[in-house]
């Protein structure tokens, strides 16, 4: 198991958003984390990567206990973490946005992680020298996924990849999802967009109100009654 998180507490100040959520993630597994908006999913990631501190409960990674670790320390252990919209820095080049993958570890650049990000995103290869701010939507998200891919991760997490984006853009967005699923890369996936989510995740867990409510099988949470008609529309 790549990924255990057992009965985490977190939230903002004295508010409370995650309630004993557990869960876990293999290793070469696609898991998505469904459910409404305000459910907590973004909260959960943030938590994971050290951006928000956890009240209790435990997160091993490989097997270490990473709970209360910085945002940088996770990034030294394998973790990336892709933010609701990317946020890629829109004053500088998608270039430079790439290298910063690499903050934690510039030996990585050695490795030709950049013509792998090119050669599966060949988007950024042609827009290399232009500034973030100058992307699409579609291209600022490949952008950050790339970003996240260049510290080679054992583990990465994605927050709403979908968000705001038209119907085409985030059918190649998933089509990328896809790719990094077949070449073995553990992904954590969380997504409004539930059918989108269901149809590549292996497994899926349901955070309803900062609590898990649901898991299984993704195919088998596409038939349940309650996700078809909470989330599906039918």
């Amino acid at each position: 198991m790549l990924i255990d998180v057992h009965e985490l507490n977190s939230g903002y100040g004295k508010v409370p958003i995650l309630h004993n959520v557990s869960f876990n993630v293999s290793e070469g597994e696609m898991v998505t984390i469904i459910g409404p908006n305000g459910a907590g999913k973004s909260t959960l990631l943030k938590t994971i990567s050290g951006l928000v501190r956890s009240k209790s409960g435990s997160v091993a990674f490989g097997g270490q206990e990473i709970a209360g670790i910085t945002p940088d320390q996770a990034v030294r252990k394998g973790l990336a973490f892709v933010p609701e919209g990317g946020r890629p820095f829109p004053n500088m080049t998608v270039m430079d946005n790439l290298k910063m993958g690499a903050y934690s570890n510039q030996e990585v650049l050695k490795t030709g992680i950049l013509e792998e990000m090119f050669t599966l995103f060949p988007v950024l290869e042609r827009r290399k020298n232009q500034y973030a701010r100058t992307l699409s939507g579609g291209e600022r998200q490949m952008l950050a996924i790339a970003r996240g891919l260049v510290s080679r991760p054992r583990l990465i997490m994605m927050d709403e990849p979908s968000l705001g984006l038209a119907p085409k853009l985030v059918d190649e967005i998933y089509e990328k999802i896809r790719t990094l699923k077949v070449s073995g890369l553990t992904v954590l996936l969380v997504e409004q967009n539930t059918s989108y989510a269901l149809e590549v995740a292996d497994r899926g867990y349901v955070l309803e109100n900062g609590r898990i409510t649901m898991e299984g099988p993704a195919n088998e949470l596409a038939t349940s009654d309650h996700i078809r008609r909470a989330y599906l529309g039918f």
